[in-house]
Order: structure tokens, then C-alpha cells, then sequence
């Protein structure tokens, strides 16, 4: 460890400097992305301070043990190629490997300039995660009506959301699901077809615009009806969705929508891959927390 460089757990209030730090690199968070995030697991925020001072930090999240992300690593761009963002980084990754049971898998959302540094800390390349953007007219398209049902999230019984929610997750996220689908400036459905639950997405309000994540569905059709509906909620500005490219389908739901390519990660993983549904993950939640 570099002398002057101390790694501790973060307090609430730095983590809104970690989040506009994550604002100020482009990344566009959410209005509520801290408050949600510390509820979800508020020991996962990382400080790294140097000489008295928070120069960065990260989010080391364990999904009860079972699964772990890391997420928001920021060196502030001064601290920049000193070898401290080197030593931060791999305090993280000891330090959610020790919250994890022995054998979980870790994922990372990276840019792609950082890609080969992840490799080398034995993180594969799972596929890309390309974000898209959308200009959404004031009036809206009205949404089509199909065979469809699309009904407030919270009107789903939320054992079927969390079982549906598993299937496009590597592990259980009660706690997080929660707060994600009531939180202020958002909007949460569901999609059935027949009386089943074929689908979910969520819509939030951003620094820029809104973003939708996730937008987990059966079929292009559901997952065409729901981001036919959040869509709406982001009338008269930008309207974004991360995409994961190894899902034909998603990537075609972006090109119908006349979605634009503005930035892109690339999914990796420490240890075994998980095993899911990709051909329902339309929109990956968040960059950040999986």
C-alpha cells in the first residue's frame, strides 16, 4: 500500500461526492442513485483517502454473499497515473472477494479503455453493455395496445417479481428491488399476458433526461410493450437504456426506436459466469450495482 493512501468504509455523506464525481465523468446518475444504493448495502462504499483528503472510492455490493459487483471506481483525474488508483483498485476486489462466500463470482460493468487492466486481475470479458439514447417528443407516441397488460409494478405480488427478477439476476436483491421500483421521480411495471408476469421495467429521472433499467421481458414484443409505456414518462427529453449486445433482440428494440450509441461498458466477471435468461435482459439495471 502506498504511504498517505488509507482505505475505510465511506460515510453517507461521501457518497454523494462519489456520485457527482460519477456525474462529472459522464456517467448520469439517477436523482435518488445514492440514497438507494447506501440502503441496498451501505458497507459496500469504499473511501480511499490520501494525506487527509478523499481522492476516490468504489462500490464493492455482496448480494447476501452470493454474488458481488463492483461498481463507481473513481480516482479524482489529479490522483490520476501515480499507481494509487492500482493500489485502490485491488483493495477493492480483496475486500468484496472476503464479503463473498468462497467460490462467487464477482461482475464489473468497465469502460472499455480500462478492459485489459480488469483482465489482468483475472476478470473475463463477458459481452458489451452498449448505452443507447432515445429523444422522446412532449406529446408523447401513445403507447399500442396489445395483447399486453401493463399494470403498476407495485400491484404484482412481489414474491412473482423477485422470482422473475432472479431468472435475469445472478442472485436474490429483495432489499434492493424495495426501494428501486417506490422511489421518487421513477416509474415501475409490470407486463402479463394470460394473468403471468412476462416482464418488468423501471424508468428513472437522471441528471440528464431518464434512464430505463431494467427492462427485463419474455419476447421483444412485452419488452416493446413496456418501453412503449415507460417511455412516455420521459416525454420532452432524452430517454436511456443500456442494452446488453449479446441479445439480438434488445439490440434490435434500441435500432427500431431510432436509439443512438452513446457510450458502452464491458460486462466481465471474476469466477464462474452466471447462469441467466439473457434473452429476457432487455436493459441491465445499473452500471453500477449490476
Amino acid at each position: 500500500m502506498i504511504n498517505g493512501l488509507v482505505i475505510r468504509n465511506m460515510t453517507r455523506p461521501e457518497v454523494d461526492a462519489l456520485v457527482n464525481w460519477a456525474a462529472q465523468e459522464g456517467w448520469n446518475p439517477g436523482l435518488h442513485d445514492a440514497e438507494l444504493f447506501w440502503a441496498t448495502d451501505p458497507a459496500a462504499f469504499i473511501a480511499a483517502e490520501f494525506d487527509g483528503g478523499l481522492i476516490g472510492g468504489g462500490a464493492i455490493t455482496s448480494y447476501d454473499g452470493e454474488f458481488g459487483f463492483v461498481g463507481f471506481f473513481i480516482v479524482q483525474p489529479v490522483f490520476r497515473g501515480k499507481g494509487l488508483g492500482n493500489a485502490i483498485w485491488h483493495a477493492l476486489r480483496e475486500r468484496l472477494l472476503a464479503r463473498l462466500r468462497p467460490g462467487a463470482g464477482i461482475g464489473l460493468d468497465g469502460v472499455f479503455a480500462m478492459q485489459d487492466y480488469y483482465a489482468k486481475g483475472g476478470f473475463v470479458f463477458a459481452h458489451r453493455d452498449i448505452r443507447f439514447r432515445a429523444e422522446i417528443p412532449n406529446p408523447p407516441v401513445p403507447p399500442m395496445v396489445g395483447n399486453e397488460a401493463i399494470v403498476p409494478l407495485g400491484e404484482v405480488p412481489f414474491e412473482q417479481l423477485l422470482a422473475y427478477d432472479r431468472g435475469c439476476f445472478p442472485a436474490p436483491r429483495p432489499g434492493f428491488l424495495t426501494g428501486w421500483i417506490a422511489q421518487s421521480d421513477g416509474l415501475a411495471l409490470g407486463c402479463r399476458r394470460a394473468g403471468k408476469l412476462i416482464g418488468y421495467g423501471v424508468v428513472r429521472r437522471c441528471r440528464d433526461g431518464c434512464k430505463i433499467g431494467p427492462l427485463f421481458a419474455d419476447d421483444a414484443q412485452a419488452a416493446m410493450a413496456l418501453y412503449a409505456h415507460l417511455a412516455v414518462f420521459a416525454a420532452g427529453g432524452p430517454l436511456f437504456l443500456d442494452t446488453p449486445e449479446n441479445n439480438p433482440a434488445a439490440l434490435a428494440l434500441a435500432h427500431q426506436h431510432q436509439m443512438v450509441e452513446v457510450f458502452g461498458c464491458a460486462r466481465m466477471y471474476l469466477g464462474p459466469p452466471p447462469e441467466l435468461a439473457h434473452e429476457r435482459i432487455f436493459g441491465v439495471t445499473t452500471f453500477e450495482l449490476g
